[in-house]
C-alpha cells in the first residue's frame, strides 16, 4: 500500500430477509431456508430475516398460522404496517378501491414497506415462486435488492409444497379447508366468486365489511367500484347466485386431476398465473 493511501472497507455482507404471507408457498419456502426440509439442508440461511407485512384485514386464520409458523422456526416474524394498514391508505386514494389495473395494495401495503424495512443496503429477498409456476409477480426492483426464488430453485412444486409442510407437522393454511386458496385481504379483489361465497359462508361479518367499502350505481357505470369487476357483492347474498356458483366449482372439482387446477377453475376471476401478487398472494 503506497504510503497516504486509504485502506477500502471491506464489502458489507448482505442481509437476508424473506417475506412469508400466512400462505402456503411462503411458509414451506420458510422452512425450507431454515434448513428445515431432509436432502436439503443446504439451503439453510444463517441470521435470516422474516418478515410479513400486515393489511390490518387479514383472515383469522392468517394470523393464527403465522403464530405456528414461528413457533416452528424457532424465531420472530417482524410485523410491518402496524400504523397504516389498508383503511389509511384506502383514506389517501379517495376511497378507490385497488383493482388488478391500480394494485395501490401491493404497492403500498407490501412493497413500499418492505422496501422502508430493508433500507439502501444489499439485501437478498426471498420470494416463493414454485418451479411449476411461470409467473414474475410484482417485486421490487431496487437496485440493492436482489431476489431469489428458492423454491424453483429447489424443484418444489405444488405437491412438494405440500409434502414439506405436512412433515414439518404445520400442515397447510385452514382457510384452504374452506375454499380460500391463498393468503392475502380478506376482500382481494384476486378472489374468484366461489372464494367470496365461502367467505361469506364461513365469515360473513368480513363479507359484509367488504361490501361497505363498494359503491354501485345501477345507471351510472362510472360509479361502480367493486371487488369483482363488473358485479356487486351484494348480488351474492341471493340464495339462488351461491348455489349456482357453488354447483359450478362442485362439477370442477369432480373432473379435476388436481387441486391446484382449481384456483383458476373456481369461476371466472381477474386472476392470472402471471398477475397475482408473489408478496401477498403466496
Amino acid at each position: 500500500m503506497n504510503p497516504g493511501q486509504k485502506m477500502e472497507a471491506p464489502a458489507a455482507s448482505p442481509r437476508h430477509v424473506l417475506n412469508v404471507s400466512g400462505g402456503k408457498d411462503s411458509s414451506a419456502m420458510a422452512l425450507l431456508m431454515a434448513g428445515r426440509v431432509r436432502g436439503l439442508e443446504h439451503f439453510r440461511v444463517e441470521q435470516m430475516e422474516y418478515v410479513f407485512c400486515d393489511t390490518q384485514k387479514e383472515l383469522p386464520e392468517t394470523y393464527e398460522y403465522l403464530a405456528r409458523l414461528e413457533a416452528e422456526l424457532g424465531t420472530t416474524i417482524v410485523r410491518l404496517n402496524d400504523k397504516a394498514g389498508f383503511d389509511h391508505w384506502h383514506k389517501v386514494f379517495g376511497g378507490y378501491l385497488p383493482s388488478p389495473q391500480n394494485r395501490w395494495c401491493t404497492k403500498y401495503l407490501k412493497l413500499k414497506p418492505f422496501e422502508a424495512y430493508v433500507g439502501s443496503a444489499p439485501v437478498v429477498s426471498y420470494v416463493g415462486l414454485r418451479s411449476d409456476e411461470d409467473r414474475v409477480g410484482y417485486i421490487s426492483k431496487k437496485a440493492n435488492i436482489t431476489t431469489r426464488y428458492p423454491l424453483k430453485e429447489a424443484g418444489i412444486d405444488f405437491a412438494g409444497v405440500v409434502r414439506i409442510l405436512e412433515d414439518s407437522g404445520l400442515g397447510l393454511p385452514t382457510f384452504m379447508n374452506w375454499g380460500r386458496t391463498n393468503s392475502g385481504c380478506t376482500f382481494c379483489f384476486f378472489q374468484t366468486p366461489f372464494e367470496w361465497v365461502r367467505l361469506y359462508e364461513n365469515y360473513p361479518d368480513l363479507f359484509y365489511e367488504a361490501m361497505k367499502y363498494e359503491i354501485w350505481d345501477e345507471s351510472d357505470k362510472n360509479k361502480q367500484f367493486t371487488w369483482i369487476q363488473g358485479r356487486p357483492l351484494k348480488d351474492l347474498l341471493e340464495p339462488t347466485v351461491r348455489q349456482e356458483i357453488s354447483q359450478g366449482c362442485s362439477a370442477v372439482a369432480h373432473t379435476s386431476t388436481r387441486s391446484e387446477a382449481l384456483v383458476d377453475a373456481f369461476s371466472s376471476s381477474s386472476r392470472t398465473s402471471k398477475e397475482a401478487c408473489l408478496l401477498c398472494q403466496k
